[in-house]
């Protein structure tokens, strides 16, 4: 045999054992993958809305997600499928066996309910509505006596009347920020703002002084916690600090 045969020979051996290692190299990964990384445990964070068996139906829904590596790397790429009241969310692999799942739902300050279809209109924070449901959510106020026109999702609410939006936006921000949401928020004639608390009506007038009033607000209402009446504080200033609660019969 030739010196260039044997050569030629000696090649492609090499290549030949190169070739079986590399097989035998993902053979092992493949084993790995299959075998280690199964989804044994979900840890869901960050939700409030939905209980946690919902968001795993949600995220694993084909029938490749009982892999945890798989489920991983799709959601790297793959946005999910829409959800009501869910922004974003974000998949960590905490072990082979465990998953975190990371939910970002949408924050709700208020809702508008519309007659005519039924359903409530929530908007956020900058006044743009971000979910349109016949669900009523525990926790976040209904806002009544608007002048309304037709409201369309993603676009901001359609509020006639000059400035009441803006201070519809601080006041539900106030509220939240010291934990005083109400049921219901009303606006009424004159730019004036009443609040709901079960048998405690709230005066809160109009949308001067607003964070003086909401953080004495804070300050009252735990005291008030078991009584019915209307607490004023439409006529707060910084020199008339008088703050009446008028008890209902």
């Amino acid at each position: 045999m030739g010196k260039g045969k044997r050569k030629q020979k000696k090649r492609w051996k090499t290549a030949g054992l190169t070739f079986l290692m590399i097989l035998l190299f993902f053979a092992i990964a493949t084993l790995i993958v299959v075998n280690v990384f199964t989804v044994k445990k979900v840890k869901v964070t960050g939700n409030e809305h939905y209980p946690d068996e919902a968001m795993e139906d949600w995220l694993l829904d084909d029938e490749y997600c009982w892999n945890s590596l798989y489920v991983y790397f799709k959601y790297k790429f793959v946005e999910p499928r829409e959800m009501p009241f869910v922004d974003s969310m974000e998949v960590f692999l905490k072990s082979p066996h465990t998953l975190e799942i990371k939910v970002y739902e949408k924050a709700l300050l208020g809702r508008v309910y519309i007659d005519a279809l039924g359903q409530n209109a929530y908007f956020d924070k900058d006044g743009f509505v971000v979910e349109m449901s016949s669900e009523v959510i525990e926790g976040v106020p209904v806002i009544s006596g608007l002048e309304v026109e037709q409201i369309v999702l993603y676009e901001k609410l359609p509020i006639k009347g000059k400035n009441i939006l803006k201070n519809l936006l601080s006041l539900t921000q106030m509220l939240k920020k010291y934990e005083q949401v109400p049921e219901n928020i009303r606006y009424g004639g004159e730019g004036n703002f009443t609040l709901s608390y079960g048998e405690i009506t709230v005066q809160i007038g109009q949308a001067q002084n607003l964070n003086e009033k909401v953080v004495r607000l804070s300050h009252i209402m735990p005291k008030l916690d078991g009584q019915k009446g209307v607490l004023h504080l439409e006529s707060w200033t910084e020199n008339t600090t008088d703050i009446a609660f008028e008890k209902a019969g």
